[in-house]
């Protein structure tokens, strides 16, 4: 019986181990897809519904760094194909749209 619980520890550990290794590999690659270069979205202004798609491709980001203003309640800025986008997490409805290049 002692032998079985063992194995089955092992066999525990090893996936554990083997999926944050994958999941690691994989983020590092959407990582990389986000920051490729501005791509010009003239639809996403205030009010406008954004894609899934899009906003799943967004990284989440820390508006002090890029000297945002505070998001909303229920809001959150994302960088999505160089520019930061203010959205609704529910909804992806935009609260505000900044092009990259003009943030320092």
């Amino acid at each position: 019986m002692n032998r079985i619980r063992k194995i089955l520890a092992l066999s525990i550990v090893a996936t554990s181990l083997t999926g944050g290794v994958a999941f690691a590999q994989d983020h590092h690659d959407d990582h990389q897809d986000n920051h490729g270069g501005y791509v010009r979205h003239d639809e996403w202004k205030k009010g406008y519904h954004m894609n899934n798609a899009d906003w799943g491709r967004g990284e989440k980001i820390d508006y002090h760094q890029y000297h945002l203003s505070a998001p909303r309640r229920g809001y959150e800025w994302r960088q999505v194909d160089g520019n930061y986008v203010q959205a609704a997490i529910a909804t992806g409805i935009i609260a505000s749209v900044v092009v990259a290049s003009t943030v320092h």
